[in-house]
């Protein structure tokens, strides 16, 4: 499906030779004519699918930096910091990911508690030992 603009043929690949049934209904819950005109749907419907794509992949970005403030806060409460905890956490070799450290320090606390107690032991003698809340 091609289509001109400003003088410029642009060439659309062939997945958007869809039906007019198809656009209107990814096209439901829009405002105005973007869910009536087919040519109005279809713009709006595949900006849309972009948005969505685009937020898919930016979503595993941002869960990760949600769990990174959830274990940090987490670990100030015992009076150690995010960096020292994960330090701490590989020289044990204890290989638990972020998101399961974040349900821990959200949950479980003791258990939590315990990985910090467990990480605090390669930094206590350095002057950087954990204080007590």
């Amino acid at each position: 499906m091609d289509y001109m603009e400003g003088g410029k043929l642009f060439r659309r690949s062939s997945n958007w030779k869809m039906n007019k049934g198809k656009i209107f209904k990814l096209a439901k819950g829009f405002r105005g004519r973007a869910k009536n005109c087919i040519r109005i749907a279809r713009e709006r419907v595949e900006k849309a699918l972009q948005y969505s794509y685009r937020d898919r992949h930016n979503k595993k970005r941002d869960m990760r930096s949600l769990w990174v403030e959830r274990i940090n806060s987490g670990t100030r409460l015992h009076g150690v910091n995010y960096g020292k905890f994960m330090h701490g956490l590989m020289k044990e070799n204890i290989q638990l990911n972020r998101k399961v450290l974040s349900e821990l320090s959200m949950h479980e606390p003791y258990s939590f508690k315990a990985l910090v107690d467990v990480s605090a032991h390669h930094f206590q003698g350095t002057g950087l030992s954990k204080r007590r809340v």
